[in-house]
């Protein structure tokens, strides 16, 4: 029984020594999982955006987004300013990247309501209205020059 316990005790001290040992994902791993988020597992890719990308839609976009989506993306999506962005795993992504920009209006959408678990990126359904989603998303389109807008005032002081 002592020698049982003592090979099952190794075991599981070897496997959390070297078992355990994360790596960066290769670039067929990312290519991977980028092309099974966009056509499998974020839906309502077909779904329009009712609103048009006028200045006024963007304006409420970014009112928007800067009242519920600063503190992890920053004031400029890019996470300019974001201590913690890295930090997070998955880290937070920069809204201007291809990878997120390649997203329908619908799947954008779908990302703000749902959320994505289990990431860090929480459901916004019941706190937003659908108008006020729609607007960010018209916002995310049409995103500042990263590092143009100011901190945000809860990271600098």
């Amino acid at each position: 029984m002592a020698i049982r316990l003592t090979t099952i005790a190794v075991a599981i001290l070897i496997t959390a020594l070297c078992g355990c040992k994360a790596t960066p994902p290769t670039k067929t791993e990312k290519t991977v999982v980028t092309f099974v988020k966009h056509h499998f597992t974020i839906r309502n890719k077909s779904e329009k955006n009712p609103l048009a990308a006028t200045p006024a839609t963007i304006a409420d976009g970014k009112e928007a987004f800067s009242h519920y989506c600063v503190t992890c993306h920053g004031t400029d999506g890019q996470n300019t300013g974001v201590p913690f962005a890295d930090q997070m795993s998955p880290p937070i992504p920069s809204l201007a990247s291809l990878d997120v920009q390649s997203y329908t209006d619908g799947q954008l959408k779908r990302v703000i309501d749902d959320g994505i678990w289990p990431s860090g990126m929480p459901a916004s359904k019941g706190t937003l209205s659908d108008d006020e989603i729609w607007s960010i998303v018209v916002f995310l389109r049409h995103l500042p020059p990263i590092g143009t807008q100011s901190e945000q005032e809860m990271y600098t002081h």
